[in-house]
């Protein structure tokens, strides 16, 4: 794929975005706005998601592991 085929599939992609979110009817500042505060909002649910996303993960592993778990020697011994 040289530069200009990819220039062109990065312009068409930019169009699609245009069109799918209607902002290409919004004046430039109103667009820069649009696209800052959405791309802010993408990034913090990205961060939020790569620092919470594995304690909770952890968490709930740990509890599961508590639940499911091994039996008690007690049961073991009595089944035996």
């Amino acid at each position: 794929m040289n530069f200009k085929n990819l220039r062109e599939y990065l312009s068409w992609l930019y169009y699609q975005y245009l069109l799918i979110t209607g902002i290409y009817v919004l004046e430039p500042w109103e667009k820069s706005i649009f696209n800052s505060i959405l791309f802010s909002a993408i990034a913090m649910v990205i961060y939020t998601s790569y620092v919470f996303v594995p304690i909770h993960m952890r968490l709930a592993l740990e509890f599961f592991s508590k639940i499911i778990g091994d039996q008690p020697e007690s049961t073991v011994a009595l089944m035996n």
